[in-house]
């Protein structure tokens, strides 16, 4: 059962009751990420997610590990590209314990200025882990090359320049900023009553202070292009891509479909022809990222030198295929009917249901019910998705990075070429 509370400075309490499950969920969610970042602070909500765990007036790190492992239970945080999230799963008995700690770390963290100086480097090890992992790396010189000149093409780790120029203040002054109460949801999805949540949150966020810095994001401009970055490398990385729906589009249900059809998952028409027909890959997959006022299609492959070009033809042909309206209902019926599987399964997930609580309160402001979402998905139809492929991939309006032992001018670039 759903319920949802505002408080009077604006936070948010959404909570769903699972009275069949001993797990719950709970989290802490702030609407700020890298997009809200200049060039100059990139990677600092990143920054902020890490101090966050480490000391509080009554609790150092070693003693918030410990007290989330003596519960038992699994506790994470991120950072994104629009919110940032506090979050663990414990038995439903636990739920008091983790509360303390969750509210404590994120309402009274010290930002010490020895530990400030020690993760520094922890987190330049992340961004050259990164660099050193070309299945993500690539993402990041795609989002740069797409979004050229916009924060959404940034990296949410910030860069070494960036991160070695963080300093308390700066910290301080960005949580002044962004952690207000208007930008909070505290989302829980487990066996617990909606009024012990907020019996339990009320009187500690209800002092803090509504901001009176009005923030406005605006969506960035597509970059159509071609990146080559060489480096030796075992296989050669690539991403291609075009805009898709933001998260409040109606066709975000037809790229969807259009997705899972094209490279969504082992039936679909990439991973069979370049993998299962041809041996040309390991890994070839189409993904979707979409943001509140922009989205973004594409597709990822790594394979050998060699064959680049021919990779590169197949993706091309295949969605032109699409384009043209090869498709039939058995395709449709398919794609949609996996999707609704994924969906409905992780409705048996208290995280899940946890973070689509928050998701949904971010984007649309209420409750969605997956059989809403079901609904949507079953009135997809094949010309839609002919549709969306159409204004996803067309000539002129895609980008293209490599990444690997490749020089961009051996790049056969009719691969852009599209109906």
């Amino acid at each position: 059962m759903y319920h949802k509370t505002v408080l009077h400075n604006g936070t948010r309490i959404v909570t769903e009751k699972l009275e069949h499950s001993r797990a719950l969920s709970l989290g802490i969610w702030v609407s700020v990420g890298s997009r809200n970042e200049t060039e100059k602070e990139s990677g600092i909500s990143h920054f902020i997610e890490h101090m966050l765990f480490k000391g509080t007036p009554t609790r150092d790190s070693l003693q918030i590990a410990k007290e989330l492992d003596a519960v038992g239970g699994f506790s994470n945080a991120f950072t994104g590209k629009e919110y940032t999230c506090f979050h663990a799963k414990v038995l439903d008995k636990h739920f008091p314990i983790l509360a303390d700690i969750l509210s404590d770390i994120f309402l009274h963290s010290m930002f010490d200025p020895k530990d400030i100086n020690r993760e520094k480097q922890v987190v330049q090890q992340e961004i050259r882990m990164v660099d050193d992992s070309p299945e993500e790396y690539i993402h990041d010189l795609f989002h740069a090359l797409f979004w050229s000149d916009h924060s959404l093409g940034r990296s949410i780790l910030g860069t070494d320049q960036t991160v070695s120029g963080i300093t308390r203040k700066r910290l301080l002054r960005h949580l002044q900023r962004f952690y207000t109460p208007e930008r909070i949801i505290i989302t829980a999805a487990g066996n617990m009553d909606h009024e012990s949540v907020v019996s339990f949150f009320e009187p500690l966020f209800t002092a803090l202070e509504p901001s009176q810095d009005r923030i406005s994001n605006h969506p960035p401009l597509i970059h159509p292009g071609v990146l080559g970055v060489y480096r030796d490398l075992e296989q050669v990385h690539i991403c291609l891509g075009g805009q898709g729906p933001h998260l409040l589009s109606e066709l975000r249900f037809v790229s969807a479909v259009f997705n899972t059809i094209l490279g969504g998952n082992m039936s679909s028409r990439l991973f069979q022809e370049v993998r299962e027909k041809r041996g040309l890959a390991y890994s070839i997959y189409s993904f979707l990222s979409e943001y509140i006022d922009t989205g973004m299609m594409g597709v990822c492959v790594g394979t050998d030198a060699p064959h680049v070009n021919n990779v590169l033809k197949i993706i091309n042909t295949e969605i032109k295929k699409i384009q043209r309206g090869d498709l039939t209902k058995a395709d449709l019926m398919g794609a949609r009917e996996h999707l609704i599987g994924a969906v409905l399964l992780s409705a048996e997930n208290t995280d899940a249901r946890m973070m689509r609580l928050a998701k949904n309160e971010y984007v649309f402001g209420r409750y969605i019910t997956y059989e809403e979402v079901v609904e949507k998905l079953e009135k997809v139809t094949i010309d839609e998705v002919v549709n969306c492929a159409n204004e996803i991939f067309c000539t002129n309006r895609v980008s293209l990075a490599t990444l690997g032992p490749m020089k961009q001018k051996k790049v056969d670039l009719d691969c852009l070429q599209f109906d």
